[in-house]
């Protein structure tokens, strides 16, 4: 290894002398390594990249063009197993040729800040193989290229704690909008669009491994743009601002679905949830759609099957009050007598007609879906609303009394619960 500095200091010096030039950045650690460099940020784009010969791969000419990895080559990096390394490792990772995505021999490297992802640096190393003190080498770089992405992600600011300290204050606080509009200023955060909160909680105890996992899909994602995000207990909180602002509801739906699902596989996790906010143009709300959020993951723990696809408060319908409603039921000692009477028919005859009538009101009084959901026919079904009816006095076809009694069974389970 012939031009590699011996000492971290010379090594340092070298990259100093180009450390506000990002064109010259990725030849200078060529001109150390004798191959050539791409170095990305957290989202894959690329920050800066070195010379290189005709002999060079597919996947590399792609990403210089369009100055992105190609999705094609991120999708197979997972597939492969090759990315959940880069996040849970420090150490450079030697990637063989992958020749369906067109990828050559590569080293890779991961660029973080404790244990936020920064970006990335790619060897590409062809038919040369790095030195166990080559790799050493490489590991180094990434300590003195942390302050550079740090200044050109604009990350670099007063203080870590104090941009923290901003975002609990947007989570709780109420604050004036010209408040919020100089701390926003001062820590570069930008709160222009439609913001909302999204709130992820794992069952699990959060690990490094999580946190690596969580904070570098908050990165790459592409249905909502992360504003700022954060761990608080099991809760991974994210500001996002929506990209396509006439269809919120997918997008939020979306993202929090791809999230859930991706970390799951990614590490094998259990019982994640998530949640959204409304969502606001003016950030003084931000403090409204963190309650929001969490809010949902309440009522979610509590209606688990009920509540089980949805992730919008806005998406709540009547349970978005139905804990006030039950302060005033047991306010009042209100009993529901059509309720009252299934029961003691239930109970004296062994029947379920009760269970079988909440199950028809959830199933939106469709008789074919609550009897495939109740694992009866369809003509047992319209025989148990028969008996229902006429036991009960219900009168099915009444709006007014089937929702009153579909909110009085929802808070009969909070009472059991």
């Amino acid at each position: 290894m012939t031009n590699v500095p011996k000492q971290p200091e010379i090594l340092k010096s070298r990259l100093n002398e180009v450390f506000d030039d990002p064109d010259e950045l990725a030849d200078r650690i060529a001109e150390i390594f004798a191959c050539p460099i791409t170095i990305e940020n957290s989202y894959h784009h690329v920050i800066s990249y070195s010379k290189h010969n005709k002999n060079i791969d597919e996947a590399r000419i792609s990403t210089i063009m369009n100055r992105k990895v190609p999705n094609k080559v991120i999708n197979g990096l997972w597939k492969q197993g090759i990315m959940p390394q880069l996040l849970d490792s420090d150490d450079p990772v030697v990637i063989p040729e992958i020749k369906e995505i067109g990828l050559g021999n590569r080293v890779a490297v991961t660029v973080r800040n404790k244990n936020e992802i920064l970006g990335f640096i790619w060897a590409h190393t062809a038919e040369k193989t790095l030195s166990d003190d080559e790799l050493e080498l490489l590991k180094k770089v990434t300590i003195y290229l942390k302050d550079f992405f740090l200044k050109q992600s604009q990350r670099k600011r007063k203080s870590e704690e104090g941009y923290q300290d901003f975002f609990w204050q947007l989570l709780t606080d109420t604050q004036t909008t010209a408040d919020i509009s100089r701390q926003a200023k001062r820590f570069n955060m930008k709160l222009e669009g439609i913001l909302a909160i999204v709130v992820i909680r794992f069952s699990d105890d959060i690990t490094e491994q999580i946190e690596k996992h969580a904070h570098y899909l908050s990165e790459t994602q592409v249905k909502v743009q992360v504003i700022y995000r954060l761990f608080d207990d099991n809760d991974f909180i994210m500001l996002v601002r929506l990209i396509d602002n006439d269809n919120p509801k997918n997008q939020l739906n979306e993202f929090i679905e791809q999230f859930i699902e991706k970390i799951r596989k990614q590490l094998r996790l259990k019982n994640i949830t998530g949640s959204s906010g409304l969502a606001y143009e003016e950030p003084q709300y931000i403090k409204d759609s963190y309650k929001q959020a969490v809010r949902v993951l309440q009522l979610k723990s509590k209606f688990p099957s009920q509540l089980s696809t949805i992730h919008r408060y806005e998406d709540l319908g009547v349970y978005q009050f139905i804990e006030e409603l039950y302060e005033i039921r047991k306010t009042n000692q209100y009993q529901n007598k059509h309720i009252e009477k299934l029961r003691s028919y239930d109970k004296k005859h062994r029947t379920a007609l009760l269970k079988t009538l909440h199950v028809y009101l959830q199933c939106d009084c469709n008789v074919y879906q609550a009897a495939k959901k109740m694992f009866i026919h369809s003509n047992t079904m319209n025989y148990r609303l028969k008996r229902i009816r006429e036991e009960a006095e219900i009168n099915l076809k009444d709006p007014n009394q089937k929702m009153t009694i579909h909110l009085d069974l929802i808070m009969e389970s909070l009472k059991e619960g």
